[in-house]
């Protein structure tokens, strides 16, 4: 390589380098972000504002800047609990679990962490199901089960560690839903394998629903395929039993004549509706 490209190469990597150094340089959009010459307090205070103006993709980021230049500072707890919430509000679950863990795992000791437990489940939880789902019927039961036993465990951790929280009653609601949800979840897969005459693969699902949600309203259908399934497989005694504690626990059900369960409209607050 000649001196002179040598040199020209020197003097183009120090450019790109002074320029990534200067906070002064512009973003990848071509604009200066003014957020950089801002003290502590006045970060604070305009993501704050843009919390209660219902901008929620701007207050997180404001918060997300707020934790990340101030990680010591006096905000800097509430920053990462309030960026959690504002991405959550945005619709940033992704963004917002990553906040609400890294909250979890360095502030144990916050008299927030109730709360911090709790927003977790919220956003694992997400219950708003947009546009689609509301046009369709679709619920909770539908969807994969693996973010609803996560909200789960978050919510369990409110109620257990924290029974004396003013999130723990809703925390234990929203348990209550998460389990029947999963309950009917489970009824659907047995009630595609009878329907496709695999009888012993829904009897076998009909019996994990009876056995770990047994006051989940989803018993009803469950113990009625289990029932119907044994029958199919022509194992008598075991229909039998099973009619009987049918009917104990479900004496006004016409599902056995009907076929069909009536189903009363839920949401996640009215729990064990029967």
């Amino acid at each position: 390589m000649s001196i002179r490209r040598a040199s020209l190469s020197a003097l183009l990597i120090a450019a790109v380098s002074a320029c990534l150094l200067l906070s002064g340089c512009a973003g990848s959009d071509g604009q200066k972000d003014d957020t950089d010459i801002w003290s502590e307090t006045k970060l604070y205070s305009e993501a704050n504002e843009k919390l209660n103006d219902g901008d929620f993709a701007k207050c997180g980021k404001y918060f997300d800047k707020l934790e990340g230049r101030f990680p010591f500072g006096p905000y800097s707890q509430q920053a990462q609990i309030n960026a959690a919430y504002c991405y959550w509000k945005a619709q940033e679950t992704a963004l917002a679990q990553i906040a609400i863990d890294r909250f979890i795992k360095l502030h144990q000791g916050s008299p927030n962490l109730d709360y911090g437990y709790y927003l977790k489940g919220i956003i694992s939880f997400n219950d708003d199901l947009g546009w689609l789902g509301k046009f369709t019927g679709q619920d909770l039961s539908e969807r994969d089960p693996k973010a609803a036993k996560e909200a789960f465990e978050s919510f369990k951790v409110v109620v257990e560690r924290f029974p004396d929280s003013k999130y723990a009653p809703d925390s234990l609601d929203r348990m209550r839903y998460i389990v029947n949800s999963l309950a009917e979840a489970d009824v659907i897969v047995a009630r595609f394998y009878f329907q496709r005459g695999a009888y012993l693969a829904s009897a076998n699902r009909a019996q994990l629903v009876i056995r770990d949600y047994d006051r989940a309203p989803a018993v009803e259908e469950a113990l009625y395929i289990l029932v119907k399934s044994y029958e199919k497989l022509g194992m008598t005694d075991l229909a039998n039993d099973s009619l009987r504690v049918y009917k104990l626990n479900f004496p006004d059900s016409q599902m056995m004549t009907t076929g069909q369960r009536v189903i009363k409209e839920r949401k996640w607050w009215q729990i064990w509706n029967k």
